[in-house]
């Protein structure tokens, strides 16, 4: 898909739902993203939007308007991201100096990262791990 123009974004109880200007819609449920899953109904209501996707900043989550179409595939980032939520995507990204929502891409499987950038990620998320052994 293009670029996707979104006219309206809603949560239910469950899930977050986009309508594109053409009126197709799709939502994510909460359950998928761990971080969406065991937040409040008050931290879930405090998110922004942009023309490629939502943003909970408080949540440190991001989801992109392409992901709401396509297949959701596991992918080694997915599933690290899945199985650590305590790892905080956005300041990997900085730390890395790659775009915040490029890397929500990488992680939700919507772009892959060249070998090489994958090598760098999985590195970059061990070195963070042998800082806080060494505390």
């Amino acid at each position: 898909m293009n670029e996707i123009k979104v006219k309206k974004v809603w949560l239910t109880e469950d899930a977050v739902w986009i309508e594109t200007a053409e009126g197709k819609k799709a939502c994510e449920k909460f359950a998928d993203y761990s971080r969406l899953k065991w937040a409040t109904q008050e931290e879930l209501a405090d998110y922004e939007t942009d023309d490629f996707g939502i943003h909970w900043n408080q949540l440190d989550e991001d989801l992109s308007y392409e992901g709401f179409f396509s297949e959701h595939d596991s992918n080694r980032l997915y599933d690290i991201f899945v199985n650590h939520p305590e790892l905080n995507a956005s300041a990997i990204a900085r730390r890395l100096h790659i775009s915040q929502s490029l890397f929500a891409q990488y992680i939700s499987g919507t772009k892959k990262p060249s070998a090489a950038r994958l090598n760098e990620i999985v590195e970059e998320i061990k070195c963070i791990g042998k800082e806080l052994a060494a505390v």
